[in-house]
């Protein structure tokens, strides 16, 4: 498939998106009165390992004897904050890291409330999010507080706990420098924005044919429990493999329906 043809497929298949009112609320809106009132709850997936879900938008929470790595921090100060009350309570252990792995406001607004704990995300991320914010014209303060300060080219292995915790980037995929975190002794993945469960997916700066290579790559991670960023999470965590599966087939789905449709002559117009 020619690389003209592949971004007109997936041109297209954006153009064939209707992005549901919650996403673009939280995406194009500084901090509405609704953003601000959401809350969210914690929950346990297998000991250790939790999901701090708001609305559809999930974060990752990493439980260690020596401390917590949350993954992405959602959509506002006000959500991450009460998401860091909800560990206080529930694990009774500080937040030592701060993993990001999409630059979207959407899950960096909330950076700002983790002034002590140690930001890291991939190369890619910090340029993208530090241009983002200077479109924002956020403020000097604001950038600083959402930074990260350590970042990785391919990947980047914490030990915390008796566990060896790994940030790999695997590929392109929703954007240019998707993170994910990788427990191999537990056998679980946090996945971020490379995987929506049962939802259609956000593209707008997406790649979305290395996005079908980066999930090849997830799949074969020894993972049982993939957890996705967007979606429910069934009540049997193990069963989010078959999710991850389900959204690849649809993104294999809708590239082979537009390429249909440009054999048939459509454009792009």
């Amino acid at each position: 498939m020619s690389k003209p043809t592949t971004a007109l497929i997936f041109l297209l298949a954006t153009a064939l998106f209707v992005f549901s009112v919650n996403a673009l609320e939280l995406e194009n809106s500084r901090l509405t009165p609704a953003a601000r009132n959401r809350t969210g709850t914690l929950r346990q997936l297998i000991p250790g390992y939790y999901v701090f879900s708001s609305t559809s938008f999930n974060s990752g929470v990493i439980a260690t004897s020596e401390g917590v790595v949350v993954l992405d921090a959602l959509t506002s100060e006000a959500i991450a904050r009460q998401e860091r009350e909800a560990i206080a309570s529930v694990i009774k252990q500080p937040v030592r890291f701060l993993v990001s792995s999409t630059f979207h406001n959407n899950y960096t607004w909330g950076n700002v409330a983790y002034p002590d704990v140690v930001k890291i995300g991939h190369e890619d991320y910090r340029t993208d999010l530090l241009a983002q914010m200077q479109r924002d014209r956020a403020s000097p303060e604001e950038q600083k507080a959402r930074l990260p300060q350590v970042t990785y080219r391919d990947r980047l292995t914490i030990h915390l706990g008796g566990k060896e915790i790994q940030i790999l980037y695997l590929g392109k995929g929703h954007t240019r420098s998707d993170s994910i975190i990788f427990v191999p002794q537990d056998r679980i993945a946090y996945v971020s924005e490379l995987f929506f469960s049962d939802q259609f997916l956000y593209i707008n700066d997406g790649y979305g044919v290395s996005w079908l290579k980066t999930l090849d790559a997830v799949e074969a991670l020894s993972a049982d429990i993939i957890v996705p960023a967007h979606g429910p999470i069934p009540e049997d965590p193990r069963e989010t493999r078959q999710g991850l599966h389900r959204f690849r087939q649809m993104l294999v789905d809708l590239r082979d329906a537009v390429q249909k449709e440009i054999a048939r002559g459509a454009t792009e117009d």
